[in-house]
């Protein structure tokens, strides 16, 4: 049988994992696990260096990338944040009401296949536009809703919208960045759903039960946002990189049946990397929903924190997950994808015991550092996606394993939950208490063992070069003529890579330098 896997090089120093794939035996597979997951050291600049060799173009992409994910976040958050003000209105309990948000979970990932798919064959732009044009229509749709079925419809159609943003996103922001920029943009650009939170968290602040509507205002604003978006995109091109891919299945002459090609050469060639793909993303999906679903109830219902208790906690913790997966992000740019996220999940374990186990205001520095690492870890994420997936099928593959990792992740507060079930405590008054704490702790120690162990086990190709000329699979799909388009492009100094200059380091990556 043989394995997908990343060229191993070597010189007279340690193994280094390389830039992209090749077929070899499970056993040297197996053999090359630990080796290659020696840091590179590679010479990155310091961030703002880095940062600084962004051109004007590659940072309008990437802010309305960033942007876009945030107010995604947002309108998820939307219903979380006024469910009591639902159940209300509609005289459903706040059970009910949660429905709203399993659905849009469980519909997120056809809304990945549909809008990959579009994004992959059309191109990044239009996907977006649509994608946009979805989250006003269905968040005005929200806010004006007289029943609870026509409420689940709403959140079901959104859940659609929401699930095909994340690969298009990711690709807008990082395809043609330099390769030095990649580890920080990627962890910038994955805190937007913090970022989001903390926004919703604001605005339900200020426009929940301020008015005679209740809790409507605040959809009614999160589908203003996205027409500024809409126009931000408009006035942007197509990142290099699918323009170049474009060029070479034109000529072709037959676009769709060329992008057919691809696909299947594509699922020949990497069914079983799109499978772990799919695993690790559930492991992630379980390490943030494990730790954050359930959180707030622990600290209410287990150590009696006010509401106000509660909001300042998550607050800080979700500015301890934007800043750890900005500096984890760029941490793996010179320690490497695969020992970055390994570290930081241990890091992460050795603190579970303060952030479930605290009982009084000093959890919140527990709880800014395990979110720190949390985020950290997936900061990485973003970019190690964009890195694994054949390039034909980057937005599709990158966002429907996060998705599908998403959808068997779904159930990770009901599980945990149950599991309180089984540690009761003294009921304060009527209300029922369960001991969450221990629950958390052991979910979550679960958890980061599988994603290390995944983690160690998967392939990295950090560094990979996301161009056209690159692709050995775009190449058996459209054969020598075809490519020869691209080619001369490069030769003619029409690069697709960002336009930075790139070099090797130990013979084994790809780095830019700065600018």
């Amino acid at each position: 049988m043989q394995y997908e896997k990343e060229t191993v090089l070597r010189d007279a120093s340690p193994v280094y994992e390389s830039t992209g794939p090749e077929h070899m035996s499970a056993g040297r597979y197996i053999a090359t696990r630990i080796p290659t997951l020696k840091p590179p050291m590679a010479k990155t600049p310091n961030p703002f260096k880095v940062l600084g060799s962004l051109n004007t173009k590659q940072w309008l992409f990437f802010l309305v990338a960033f942007l876009a994910w945030s107010w995604d976040a947002f309108d998820f958050f939307t219903v979380s944040l006024t469910v009591s003000d639902l159940a209300k209105d509609f005289n459903k309990t706040n059970t009910d009401i949660t429905w709203g948000i399993t659905l849009v979970l469980m519909f997120r990932s056809v809304g990945a296949i549909l809008f990959g798919i579009a994004a992959d064959r059309y191109g990044r732009k239009w996907p977006f536009v649509v994608n946009n044009i979805l989250f006003i229509v269905l968040e005005l749709g929200t806010g004006f809703c007289q029943n609870y079925k026509q409420f689940l419809a709403c959140r079901a159609l959104f859940g659609v919208a929401m699930g095909g943003l994340y690969g298009n996103a990711a690709a807008t922001a990082l395809e043609d960045c330099p390769h030095a920029a990649r580890g920080i943009l990627s962890g910038m650009l994955q805190q937007g759903y913090a970022f989001g939170y903390l926004l919703a968290t604001v605005f339900a602040r200020a426009l929940v039960n301020t008015t005679k509507h209740g809790w409507r205002p605040l959809f009614w604003f999160g589908a203003c946002p996205p027409i500024l978006i809409i126009i931000f995109r408009l006035c942007l091109p197509e990142t290099n990189v699918h323009l170049e891919r474009d060029a070479v299945r034109h000529a072709t002459g037959n676009l769709t049946s060329t992008f057919i090609a691809e696909g299947k050469v594509a699922l020949k060639r990497h069914w079983l990397l799109l499978t772990y793909m799919v695993l690790l993303m559930a492991g992630f999906n379980f390490m943030a929903h494990g730790s954050q679903d359930l959180y707030p109830t622990m600290l209410s219902n287990q150590y009696n924190f006010s509401h106000n208790g509660v909001t300042v906690t998550q607050v800080i913790a979700n500015l301890g997950a934007m800043t750890g997966g900005t500096l984890v992000g760029y941490s793996s740019q010179i320690f490497g994808r695969r020992f970055t996220i390994i570290v930081i999940c241990i890091l992460g374990g050795a603190l579970l015991y303060p952030y479930t186990f605290v009982s009084n205001k000093g959890v919140i520095a527990a709880a800014f550092f395990e979110q720190f690492c949390v985020q950290g870890a997936w900061g990485v994420i973003p970019i190690h996606l964009m890195e694994l997936s054949p390039g034909s099928f980057r937005t599709f593959v990158v966002g429907t394993t996060y998705q599908l990792g998403n959808l068997i992740s779904s159930a990770s507060s009901t599980i945990e939950a149950r599991m309180g079930e089984r540690f009761p405590l003294p009921p304060k008054g009527k209300t029922k208490r369960y001991e969450y704490g221990i629950v958390i702790c052991i979910f979550m120690g679960c958890v980061y063992a599988y994603v290390i162990v995944l983690t160690l086990i998967g392939p990295e190709y950090r560094g990979r070069m996301f161009g056209a000329a690159h692709d050995s699979d775009l190449a058996e799909a459209t054969g020598h003529e075809a490519m020869a388009v691209v080619h001369r492009r490069e030769r003619m100094g029409g690069s697709d890579e960002s336009g930075d200059d790139v070099v090797h380091e130990k013979g084994a990556h790809l780095t830019s330098k700065a600018v």
